[in-house]
């Protein structure tokens, strides 16, 4: 087994330091340290063969022109203007992040797809590591929504959760959030950089190999952004933004980018006391807006 060992690197001139600190030595610039995993190279004879990589295919070198294609399958989530944004309907072993205010309704539609696709005879398990299991009851109580099927979980660790993912094989598993969540191989605490780096990457090389699909709910910053490193929008496969404002009860959901679909595409929902429902003529709604002469 290959030993990890754990520095902190320097973002600005990448220099290593065995403790935290908040200047870097080397350069002077302050709170720039960030805890990096590192694995010592065990001898090539010693290595365990394994089946795929991070894409969950095996390292072959071949021409492009020899590389089989084949016809991605597609999960209807049981929402059409959820399926239209992600560019037909949920691709298996795809990574959708979805970010947005606090409040907006990422919970609240994630469980709604949750509870339609596992009433559907698609397994679905929703991982929480914000809430308890009876709030998430009392919210699909509240709802109204079908939970005979839907399988729940309350876990923050992320090599717990690929365990329990390799023995129940869902289709479809939505973790909320990626901001909880921790690999033990990190010191550092949940929602740091390091660790949403860390955990992100060793979900997304899991879905890639088991052919599970992925909701990773994702906080934002008070500028709008995806809270956490840039690098976690390059290792997704899908990213969302859930938008709206405080005086309408109107959510969209825009896509910024989709490997499976285009991202010119906007799910319009309106906010219910029995969840987000859809609109299917979003023109009319905001044309209604202005019937009146407005100076």
């Amino acid at each position: 087994m290959s030993k990890v060992k754990t520095v902190y690197r320097c973002e600005q001139c990448g220099s290593d330091h065995s403790k935290w600190a908040g200047q870097c030595g080397e350069c002077g610039e302050w709170n720039s340290l960030l805890e990096v995993r590192l694995e010592t190279a065990t001898p090539h004879r010693a290595r365990p063969k394994v089946s795929g990589g991070y894409t969950g295919q095996a390292s072959n070198v071949t021409t492009l022109n020899q590389v089989s294609i084949s016809q991605e399958s597609r999960l209807v989530t049981g929402i059409s203007e959820f399926d239209r944004v992600l560019g037909g309907g949920l691709v298996t072993g795809s990574v959708v992040l979805i970010g947005g205010d606090p409040g907006i309704g990422k919970s609240t539609i994630l469980l709604q797809t949750a509870t339609y696709m596992a009433d559907s005879q698609r397994s679905a398990l929703y991982v929480t590591g914000e809430e308890s299991l009876s709030q998430v009851a009392l919210r699909a109580q509240r709802l109204d929504l079908p939970t005979a099927h839907l399988k729940v979980m309350a876990e923050t660790c992320v090599e717990r959760i690929c365990e329990v993912l390799a023995q129940e094989r869902p289709a479809v598993a939505i973790l909320d959030s990626i901001q909880t969540l921790y690999t033990e191989t990190l010191q550092s605490a949940p929602g740091g950089v390091s660790q949403i780096r860390e955990s992100a990457a060793l979900l997304t090389r899991f879905a890639k190999n088991s052919g599970t699909a992925l909701f990773i709910v994702g906080h934002v910053t008070k500028e709008g952004a995806l809270a956490g490193p840039r690098v976690l929008e390059h290792m997704v496969d899908c990213v969302l933004y859930f938008e709206g404002q405080s005086d309408s009860r109107y959510r969209m959901i825009r896509a910024v980018k989709n490997r499976f679909g285009a991202v010119n595409e906007l799910g319009v929902f309106g906010m219910t006391d029995k969840g987000l429902k859809e609109v299917s003529n979003p023109s009319a709604i905001f044309l209604s807006r202005y019937d009146e002469a407005i100076p």
